[in-house]
């Protein structure tokens, strides 16, 4: 009788194919799957699954886990969520290549467009690399709670190649193309997953100057991407304000048209135009139905800041009475705050600022809606910050200050600015269908004050399979297909994303009955005493990577198997042969 170094007993077993689910067990050995259906054997470690969905590991796109993976080894929160590899170097920032005097540029850049402190970028990151290659080196000797997959980030490679005129966004001369050329092809053959770049106004450095990469030619673009070309590896991520839709479509599939290589870019609903996604969905499909390798990226759930007390924003920050307290200690904000006569004062205040989205997004009360147990991302009107004032009988300000009291301070508001436009999430699922998106902006790893989107697989499960009341679901084997198969397929990871003979043993047993996203907290494990937004889930029974089970029952194990997987992967040999 066989012997496997772990056997999953009696589940139900979504394979990530898109075909239907089936009982059946799952055995293990040597870290790849061994056998799938009856099976007979012992194995060394066994799970009792009956009743559970076993899927197989969940690969997340869009992360950036940048610096947290040269100082930490759990990639949390994504690891609490099923995801077994995490994409990271998104949105074209990132830390290599650098030379040494560009290091507080590039962290001014990663602190403003992902809201990741300046003190702790400065004291965590060990800077032991110059060139790209050096970096994935120097991971490649680190243990993590998943795989982790590195991109060349255009920002970072911009100013290591141009300097100041880089960062000032000058155009770059043929010599500069050149150059970015032939550092991108060696960061490919080097192991990168790809190349990213940004071309939205929202990315800013800390100091408000716009990311470097904002205004970068076509001719620039493309000679990045032709370096790809010539290695014959590599994708493409973008992210764009789209001002000019299909211009800049155009400008898009050229590159994928010249260069060949896949090509990603995000897409959400604004609230400006509520429709404008569509032009830009439907050029991506036209070319993917022409053959051309283009996605578009859809987020599960809408983009939403999380405001509070402990948090970097809230509906008062802009209030010359609350900056009286801004900088006190947590727990002194709350007492004067407290203070009826605080209070009065502050909520006769006004804002004053010349921040655009202090001004507008933080008055909009009819938007912001309370963040409750259950967790719900896709709240109806009743749940805004104006619909329970007016049933408490209060202005919307003291219903806010009432709410983030809550919980001993803790209470959190929602604030979603992209994707819910409309008060629902039904255009998410006419994105989330079309064969030419994959799910992705989970950002996982960023937004550390504002934005807690690392648990977007866990909304996937819940929301769209099982709990959703105010429109269609989805079934669980499309949306398994697409956050597991269809995600590793795209950054050319063939040895995942199956429960299948020979691949990677990357799994996950859930109790999907009970399967639950708890409120985020503000937890203090980040150096410096660095604070971040943290989203825990019960539900998860075990999250297994290369056959090791790094988690059971939320909790990691302590079980770090995880290291950085350098390029493309080739389909395990049983799976070829069947072909």
């Amino acid at each position: 009788m066989a012997t496997y170094d772990l056997i999953i007993r009696g589940g139900t077993i979504i394979d990530g194919s898109g075909a239907p689910a089936f009982e059946g067990d799952v055995a293990v050995s040597g870290g790849v799957i061994a056998a799938v259906g009856k099976v007979n054997g012992k194995g060394t470690q066994e799970i009792d699954a009956r009743g559970q969905t076993v899927t197989p590991g969940f690969v997340d796109l869009h992360t950036h886990y940048d610096g947290q993976v040269t100082w930490g080894e759990a990639i949390s929160p994504s690891s609490l969520h099923g995801v077994t590899t995490a994409v990271m170097g998104n949105c074209g920032v990132g830390f290599a290549p650098c030379k040494p005097a560009d290091h507080d540029r590039l962290i001014r850049l990663m602190e403003g467009v992902e809201d990741i402190p300046f003190p702790v970028l400065a004291e965590g990151l060990p800077w032991a690399w110059r060139s790209f290659p050096d970096y994935l080196d120097f991971l490649s000797e680190r243990r993590f709670d998943t795989d982790i997959c590195a991109q060349l980030p255009h920002a970072a490679l911009r100013v290591f190649v141009m300097g100041d005129r880089g960062a000032n966004r000058e155009d770059a001369t043929l010599d500069d193309i050149k150059a970015m050329k032939q550092l991108a092809k060696e960061a490919v053959i080097a192991g990168a997953m790809g190349f990213s770049t940004s071309r939205t106004l929202n990315h800013r450095t800390s100091d408000g100057q716009p990311t470097p990469t904002l205004t970068a030619s076509q001719d620039e673009l493309l000679g990045i991407a032709m370096g790809l070309a010539e290695a014959g590896r590599g994708v493409l991520q973008f992210v764009s304000d789209f001002n000019d839709p299909q211009k800049e479509a155009a400008l898009l599939r050229g590159l994928v048209e010249k260069s060949g290589r896949p090509l990603s870019v995000s897409l959400a609903q604004a609230d400006v135009a509520p429709e404008g996604w569509r032009l830009l969905l439907s050029a991506i499909e036209a070319a993917a139905a022409e053959g051309l390798p283009m996605r578009a990226q859809v987020a599960p759930r809408p983009v939403g800041v999380l405001l509070g007390l402990e948090l970097t924003l809230n509906p008062f920050s802009a209030h010359p009475v609350y900056r009286e307290i801004a900088d006190l200690p947590f727990t002194e904000r709350v007492a004067r705050l407290n203070d009826a006569d605080f209070r009065a004062r502050l909520l006769a205040d006004e804002p004053s600022t010349d921040n655009p989205f202090l001004k507008v997004m933080l008055r909009s009360f009819g938007k912001i809606f309370q963040l409750s147990d259950p967790v719900d991302y896709e709240p109806g009107p009743e749940r805004t910050l104006e619909a329970i004032a007016a049933r408490r009988g209060v202005k919307p300000e003291e219903a806010a200050l009432d709410l983030m009291l809550e919980r001993g301070g803790r209470g959190m508001l929602y604030l979603p600015f992209l994707n819910y436009a409309q008060g629902t999430l039904d255009p998410i699922a006419e994105m989330m269908q079309s064969p030419a998106s994959l799910p992705g902006l989970s950002d996982g790893g960023a937004h550390v004050g504002m934005i807690c989107d690392g648990s977007f697989t866990t909304t996937m499960l819940t929301h769209w399979i099982r709990d959703r009341h105010r429109g269609a679901k989805l079934s669980p084997e499309f949306l398994v297909h697409r956050q597991a198969r269809a995600t590793a397929e795209w950054i050319g990871l063939w040895d995942r994303g199956l429960i299948a003979l020979g691949y990677r043993a990357d799994l996950n047993v859930i109790d999907l009955a009970n399967l639950k996203l708890h409120l985020p907290e503000v937890i203090h494990d980040l150096p410096a005493g660095g604070r971040r937004l943290m989203q825990r889930a019960s539900g998860y029974t075990a999250t297994i990577l290369k056959g090791e089970v790094t988690h059971r029952d939320g909790a990691p194990t302590g079980a770090k198997p995880g290291r950085l997987v350098r390029g493309r992967q080739e389909a395990p040999a049983s799976a070829l042969a069947a072909e």
